[in-house]
């Protein structure tokens, strides 16, 4: 029996991926990880079955690598001989951060198809931006797309760009859940339950930025709009820019994408 998509690796975005590929590839998905019981889990969860990773690399169409990239190395020792012997076609799909297409090539030790992403973990409740690129020698991405748009955005970028644009949509959740949780803190520090505090700043958080997505318009202006002169939001603007606010997020910014080289 071949599987349409097979997932190496059952953690937060590999498991996120598999929820979101189980939604029209219902019965052709496989997924592996070192904790038997986490996969199984999942299996059961997206009406998946469970094997290792040897099977996902002989039987799978679409190969996922959801491994860290420090284990990389190791994975492909186990499996690329048996991609190598494989005659019919197959895709590898890898989202280790900081591996170039190329090594991923390197590592497989064969001449096959590759498709780079870099998703985030919105796509757990279908709102992720998943970026991708491959090797030249992918076909077709119009089956891949498919499959995969139940997990939110997907957009194609040169490879050369993938490290600063997955510096925003990778690692960027976690700081807007740290802006999310500072501004209830706030909230509460001025009076408001908890709940409410976090809903009301999830809330703002989602439509603010659907509204950018939606009109169109600069961030700039959309800002302008919400500040009355001598106003409360001026007020709280001019303390966040007291605290280099901005240029925090821009180094944080910076400081992912230096990393991706270090990895």
């Amino acid at each position: 029996m071949s599987y349409l998509a097979g997932f190496i690796g059952a953690g937060n975005m590999g498991g996120a991926l598999a929820r979101a590929a189980a939604k029209s590839a219902k019965g052709s998905i496989v997924v592996s990880d070192r904790d038997k019981k986490k996969a199984a889990q999942l299996a059961e969860e997206i009406g998946a079955k469970t094997a290792d990773n040897s099977e996902i690399a002989k039987k799978a169409k679409y190969i996922f690598l959801g491994v860290k990239p420090q284990m990389l190395t190791e994975l492909f020792e186990e499996i690329a001989p048996i991609l190598q012997e494989r005659k019919d076609e197959f895709i590898l799909v890898t989202m280790a951060a900081g591996r170039a297409v190329e090594t991923v090539e390197k590592l497989a030790g064969c001449d096959c198809p590759v498709i780079r992403i870099m998703p985030n973990t919105p796509a757990a409740v279908g709102k992720g931006m998943i970026l991708y690129c491959t090797n030249g020698k992918v076909a077709s991405v119009g089956e891949f797309l498919e499959f995969m748009e139940g997990a939110g955005m997907l957009d194609e970028i040169p490879e050369k760009l993938i490290d600063a644009a997955s510096a925003i949509t990778g690692c960027a959740p976690a700081w807007i859940d740290m802006f999310m949780e500072a501004m209830a803190d706030g909230g509460v520090l001025c009076g408001l339950p908890r709940d409410k505090a976090l809903k009301y700043a999830a809330a703002v958080l989602s439509g603010t930025a659907e509204l950018a997505l939606e009109s169109g318009k600069h961030p700039g202006e959309l800002k302008d709009a919400v500040c009355s002169p001598g106003g409360t939001t001026i007020e709280g603007l001019a303390v966040l820019e007291k605290h280099a606010f901005r240029s925090a997020v821009i180094e944080a910014v910076t400081a992912a994408y230096e990393k991706n080289f270090k990895l």
